[in-house]
């Protein structure tokens, strides 16, 4: 106590010392502002009380308040905003990991809702919503000049109620629309699987349960494989994965870095800034990482690529990522709501924000949809000089030999027929086994 009370007199000192010069127009402009808040706040209640007592018909004072809040709020940037009690309530639900809804995350632009990214195995992945797509119409009510919350309070509804949204897509000419069925949604947040002597660990979202998923779907497929010496390398797959719990990607980065800068952020006021350093432990024991990503990979996702990026930790393969490069706090409010408020920016551990720039990949490798002419697809393109006649056999190997050969390119060929509905996925694959090659011939 007693070292505030001395601050406040030196302060006070030194405004007698320079009081002759400055304490003049000093209180004048401080007075001047205050009166221009002032006036700005009567001006407010001014329009409030005619709206309240001469719009045409009665209005809802709550929501006219609500309404001026969340139009203070979304002037700052896309990502503020007001949550009133039932939409903060979801959002609670939503970081544990398991809502109601269709299962899309969504942003704002040119007065539409922009679908970031659908979240797997939910109603909107599955009716087939893509990241990019512009919500135009709900049940045929347009979106247009809405709120981002008021939009989604469209989408909202009973479980197993039908909705319809009106698309814009780009390549397509005309929107069109999509019938889904809402749904309780509940996230696995990664799943693991074993493919070709990778741990592939897809992250949908960064909820609370991202970090026990994917320690327990890694510690499964090591045992599967027969521990870490049977396989190449891991994929972390954030594709489409729109952000989540800052907390989680911290966590998330930490497993596969044992030292060094994660992520700092940095707000308004300097003291404000924030360090988070991994600790030691690498869950995949130094073993080569790709971390595959694309325009729908934001926030928290950015935040695990852009750090396993700047150790040199991983490989980052796909097209570059959304470029959402700031922190936004939930502030609990009177009333049960919420505010949605950007309090900092985050840099990735080479001091670089990403902030409408993205995470740009190590190897750009575009998603290129499957093949739809199977019969096309399966026509060998060149042949071998097994295939001339009277070719000199091979005299060097022994038949156990040709065999076994024989048997590898039949089992590669056959994970190579799993993955061709995924070219991004097969490429981190295939990356990962030339690294092992090398590695064996060191």
């Amino acid at each position: 106590m007693k070292k505030y009370v001395i601050a406040a007199i030196s302060g006070t000192l030194a405004g007698v010392i320079l009081s002759t010069q400055f304490a003049g127009p000093l209180i004048a402009d401080e007075a001047s502002r205050k009166k221009s808040t002032y006036e700005q706040l009567d001006l407010f209640g001014n329009i409030f009380e005619r709206i309240r007592s001469q719009y045409v018909e009665p209005v809802d004072e709550s929501k006219l308040i609500e309404a001026a809040i969340n139009g203070m709020l979304t002037s700052l940037d896309p990502h503020s905003s007001y949550l009133p009690p039932r939409a903060f309530k979801d959002m609670q639900v939503q970081t544990r990991g398991e809502f109601g809804g269709l299962g899309i995350e969504v942003t704002q632009q040119d007065g539409y809702v922009k679908v970031v990214s659908p979240i797997d195995g939910t109603p909107a992945a599955e009716a087939g919503v893509k990241p990019g797509d512009l919500i135009i119409k709900v049940d045929g009510k347009s979106v247009q000049g809405l709120t981002l919350n008021e939009a989604v309070d469209l989408m909202r509804g009973p479980v197993g109620s039908e909705i319809v949204i009106t698309i814009v897509r780009k390549g397509v000419d005309k929107p069109f629309d999509i019938s889904i069925i809402r749904d309780t949604i509940k996230i696995k947040a990664t799943k693991a699987k074993l493919e070709d002597g990778a741990i592939i660990l897809r992250i949908s979202s960064f909820t609370d349960q991202t970090y026990p998923n994917l320690k327990e779907g890694l510690n499964k497929m090591l045992k599967k494989a027969g521990g870490i010496d049977k396989i190449n390398g891991i994929v972390l797959d954030l594709r489409n994965n729109p952000g989540g719990l800052l907390k989680q990607a911290i966590l998330v980065a930490d497993a596969f870095l044992d030292k060094g800068e994660i992520v700092s952020t940095r707000g308004r006021n300097p003291q404000d800034t924030e360090r988070f350093n991994a600790r030691p432990g690498d869950l995949a024991k130094g073993k080569p990482i790709v971390v595959l990503i694309n325009g729908g990979s934001a926030s928290a996702s950015e935040i695990v690529s852009g750090a396993l990026k700047d150790h040199h930790r991983a490989v980052i393969v796909g097209t570059k990522s959304f470029g959402k490069g700031s922190v936004q706090t939930i502030i609990p409010l009177q009333g049960n709501g919420a505010m949605r408020l950007t309090t900092a920016r985050y840099y990735t551990p080479s001091g670089r924000s990403i902030q409408n720039l993205g995470i740009l990949p190590d190897i750009i490798v575009e998603y290129r949809p499957p093949a739809k002419d199977k019969a096309d697809e399966n026509k060998p393109r060149f042949r071998s000089e097994a295939d001339l006649r009277g070719a000199l056999k091979n005299d060097s190997l022994t038949e156990e030999e040709k065999k076994q050969i024989e048997k590898e390119r039949k089992a590669r060929e056959e994970a190579a027929k799993k993955r061709a509905g995924d070219n991004q996925l097969a490429y981190a694959i295939d990356l990962l086994r030339g690294m092992a090659v090398l590695n064996k011939t060191k």
